[in-house]
């Protein structure tokens, strides 16, 4: 039976919600990120040993990513049996209270070890709505969009995400421009407390989007799955394997946004940190137009080329970029950041949410994204935490972290190879064996 189409205009109101929702719940999760690798060692954590404060700032970074596996286990099974649209609007109203709460939090000075125990808290609460955000969006697109442009409307999200990014990054700018001791008393707390935007304008802008054909239609017919775990992990398995694999090219994002921005403005390189989140903010401008472009040419080529070309990229391009940083030449830096982060990585980062998505069914599609990626992105949130001791003592040992990089970056190229390809595989057969049986027997005929 095929999935009736979305009505008219839903699935462009569909990525429009998608595009503003992920904007604005990553705005709150980048901007947290920027504060740990320039601000919260000296808030939080004990700035007599700067080396260890700093490690264990961008240790709170990586907790996040510890606590959406969990996050996933929950919102994957919820949205799978209630929807998509119930699970987008707890997740926007959860990271804007949480990250409100970061900007409200007294430091180490004022409550001593306290300080610390409450931002892993909060950063626990983000992790967990990041958990459910990606794949509830990711989802809705999906099976909203005409099945010849699913690579280009999914791409929405990561579209929303590089521009929360952006603007996490414009409004810290001006902040890390501040004063010093404005800057550590009330300054980084600015961007936390403008988060409490996001739960009023998420609400306002998902509450009027519809459920999406697909999962009406499999509830009418089939009913949803009692327990979305079981199904998945029974005929799913492989595929999960695979996002997992896929998601750790993750951890170039999250090197390039924070372990480069804490090398960058180290003693050792001295870029200024104005001059750091200038690269960040332009190659995110830039990752705004590539995006939904190498989605479009997935869309025509297939999700497999371009994935690999983001994944094997990625790997050689952040060698290229380290190095740029560790000569300390700025307009290097500039051109390699906007070239790998903005036009390489997006090949990747672009693709996923329809080559994951059309890995599975529509009764387990929500369940599988979340648990898959957020496991992998579990990884590639401590993988700057590992970036941290692997640069030595003295922080600058690049070449050791591109290398790691790049091991990262070979568990996605195999997921890539060893996965079929999808992106003309009508809505209503991903994640079932019979586009795969049909090819068989075209074959056999032939």
């Amino acid at each position: 039976m095929s999935v009736p189409a979305a009505p008219p205009g839903q699935p462009r109101k569909a990525a429009t919600a998608a595009w503003i929702g992920s904007a604005l719940e990553y705005y709150d999760f980048f901007i947290y990120g920027s504060a740990a690798a320039l601000i919260f060692p000296t808030v939080f954590f004990d700035e007599s040993d700067p080396a260890t404060a700093t490690l264990l700032s961008l240790a709170t970074f990586g907790v996040a990513y510890a606590a959406r596996p969990v996050g996933a286990l929950f919102l994957g099974h919820f949205g799978d049996r209630l929807g998509r649209k119930k699970i987008m609007v707890f997740t926007l109203i959860l990271m804007g209270v949480s990250t409100f709460l970061i900007g409200c939090l007294p430091t180490r000075d004022q409550v001593g070890t306290l300080a610390p125990v409450l931002l892993v808290l909060c950063r626990v609460l983000q992790g967990i709505s990041a958990a459910g955000e990606q794949a509830s969006a990711n989802s809705m697109t999906l099976e909203h969009a005409p099945a010849d442009r699913r690579g280009f409307f999914t791409s929405f999200t990561l579209s929303g995400t590089q521009g929360g990014q952006l603007l996490a990054t414009l409004v810290f700018i001006p902040i890390a421009a501040l004063p010093e001791d404005q800057l550590l008393s009330w300054g980084w707390r600015v961007p936390f407390w403008m988060s409490i935007a996001v739960a009023v304008v998420g609400y306002v802008i998902r509450r009027t989007l519809e459920e999406t054909p697909a999962f009406t239609q499999q509830t009418e017919s089939e009913g949803v799955a009692k327990l979305p775990l079981v199904v998945l992990l029974r005929e799913h398995w492989a595929d999960v394997l695979r996002v997992i694999a896929g998601a750790l090219v993750a951890s170039v994002s999250t090197i390039f946004t924070v372990w480069a921005l804490a090398y960058g403005t180290s003693e050792s390189v001295g870029l200024s940190r104005s001059s750091m989140l200038w690269v960040g903010a332009l190659a995110n401008l830039v990752a705004l137009a590539a995006i939904p472009l190498w989605a479009t040419l997935s869309d025509r080529i297939g999700r497999r080329p371009v994935f690999l070309i983001g994944a094997a990229g990625s790997a050689v391009m952040m060698f290229v970029y380290l190095w740029a940083i560790s000569t300390g030449a700025y307009p290097l830096v500039l051109i390699l950041g906007i070239v790998t982060f903005g036009v390489v990585y997006s090949a990747a980062n672009g693709i996923w949410p329809s080559f994951y998505g059309e890995m599975f069914s529509t009764r387990v599609r929500l369940s599988g994204m979340a648990i898959g990626t957020q496991i992998g992105f579990a990884i590639a949130g401590f993988a700057v935490t590992f970036a941290a001791q692997i640069a030595g003592p003295d922080g600058d040992d690049w070449f050791a972290v591109a290398l790691f990089t790049t091991a990262l970056c070979v568990p996605p190229v195999l997921a890539v190879l060893t996965a079929r390809e999808t992106h003309r595989i009508p809505t209503e057969l991903l994640g079932t064996r019979a586009p795969r049986e049909k090819n068989d027997r075209e074959r056999v005929a032939a």
